[in-house]
This record gives structure tokens, C-alpha cells and sequence, in this order.
């Protein structure tokens, strides 16, 4: 079967979703451009690693090694770690948390328990009460074009990029070209898509998609493999 995949809504404030997926033969597969920070789990024979991620500004190719497990949370936009902003994180340049034995996880020189793909969700609760987690409530204001009172649109850009680890426009962009990409891999057509996407024409359609997702607008409507929305 390859690559099997689930996603739920999450049920905390600050988490989008959970995830899992497992590899039961390799499988390739692309992954498309995202803006959120993310906390992952992964598994490979009996090693666990535990991966915090930033956005990625292009689509990737990548590949799920045979017999490999991995879950996480996708955290809600302008939440992330202070120890790990997302600027630093971008593009897969993941930070890797180190493991203590017993499997426990070294954070801020404490030992956390390792959480399970069932309560992953209490794991980031306990980060957040313990302070490890942010949540800057202005990300919002400034990603729907409204500038916080006082606060010069300078200030307002670095802080946005700070919580969120890319500016307002490539944010902007990449929501356009994941709807545009949803819009295609459901069977839309290809006029449609440019028109409800807000694409000039389909020109600049194939280029997002390819930026995005690695793919052609008609390899999307045709049905990839697997493309990680």
C-alpha cells in the first residue's frame, strides 16, 4: 500500500491538527509548501527522534523509508518554542531535541515524557503551562493587513516574522498556492482554479504549483501518488 496518512482537527487552542503516517514499502512522495511550525516524532527501527520544524517555502521531494512511523502536531499560526524560532527552522532545517534513556525528552534541561500519537496534544498542553510554547496573539491582526495601535509597520513585520519565521507576503503566497493545489488535486479545472486561486492566468498558475508542490497543475488534477498538504 506505501504511504498511509491521517490527520484530525486538533482539540487544543494552539494546535491545528495531528498527524500520523506509516511506511509499509518505501514510498516517494512530494511535500508541499507549508507556514506553520510543527513538532514531529519519528520512528525508524527502534530509534525515535523528535524534530521541531518550520515552514517550507518550496516543495520538496522526499522519500518514507520501508517500516517507518511518524506523528506530530501542526501548531495553530504565530504559535511556536522561543528556544527554537522559526526562522531558523525554515525550509527543513528542523531542530533536532535531544533524548534522554529511558526515551524522555530533553527540553529546557528537563526530562519530558515521551508522548504517544494519542496524546501528543497533552505533551504541547504541558509546554505550554510550563512556558515553552508562545502564542503571539497579534499575528492575526497583522496577517488579515491590520497594524496593532502604536506600532510602526516595521516593528509590526519583525514581529510577525518572529512568530512566524517568514514575512507577510511569502505567508500570503503560500496560502494561495496550497488552495489553488487543493482546488486542483480535488479535479477542478484548470480555468476554474486560476480564476477562484486569484491567479492572473494559468502561466502563473503552472509556475506557483511547480514552487509548491513540485508538480504541473495537470499532474495535480490527474492524481499523484501523494502529495503532504
Amino acid at each position: 500500500m506505501g504511504l498511509i496518512f491521517n490527520a484530525v482537527a486538533g482539540e487544543l487552542p494552539l494546535v491545528q491538527r495531528v498527524w500520523s503516517a506509516s511506511c509499509d514499502a518505501t514510498t516517494g512522495f512530494s511535500s508541499a509548501v507549508k507556514s506553520s511550525t510543527m513538532i514531529a516524532f519519528a520512528r525508524g527501527g527502534d530509534a525515535l527522534t523528535v524534530h521541531v520544524k518550520g515552514p517550507e517555502t518550496r516543495g520538496t521531494s522526499m522519500t518514507c523509508p520501508e517500516g517507518s512511523e511518524f506523528f506530530g502536531v501542526e501548531l495553530r499560526l504565530g504559535a511556536y518554542l522561543p528556544l527554537y524560532p522559526p526562522s531558523g527552522l525554515s525550509d527543513l532545517r528542523d531542530a533536532l531535541l535531544p533524548t534522554l534513556p529511558g526515551g524522555r525528552i530533553l527540553l529546557d534541561n528537563q526530562g519530558w515524557e515521551m508522548p504517544t500519537a494519542q496524546n501528543v496534544e497533552v505533551f504541547v498542553d504541558r509546554l505550554v503551562r510550563a512556558g515553552l510554547l508562545f502564542f503571539d496573539p497579534l499575528v492575526d491582526e497583522i496577517r488579515h493587513g491590520e497594524r496593532p495601535r502604536g506600532m510602526s509597520e516595521r516593528i509590526a513585520q519583525i514581529r510577525f516574522r518572529r512568530a512566524v519565521g517568514i514575512s507577510h507576503r511569502k505567508l500570503a503566497s503560500i496560502e494561495q498556492a496550497r488552495h489553488a493545489a487543493q482546488l486542483l488535486t480535488a479535479g477542478r479545472s484548470i480555468t476554474d482554479v486560476v480564476a477562484a486561486g486569484g491567479y492572473y492566468d494559468q502561466s502563473q498558475l503552472a509556475r506557483a504549483m511547480r514552487w509548491a508542490t513540485g508538480h504541473t497543475p495537470g499532474e495535480l488534477r490527474s492524481g499523484i501518488p501523494f502529495l503532504a498538504l
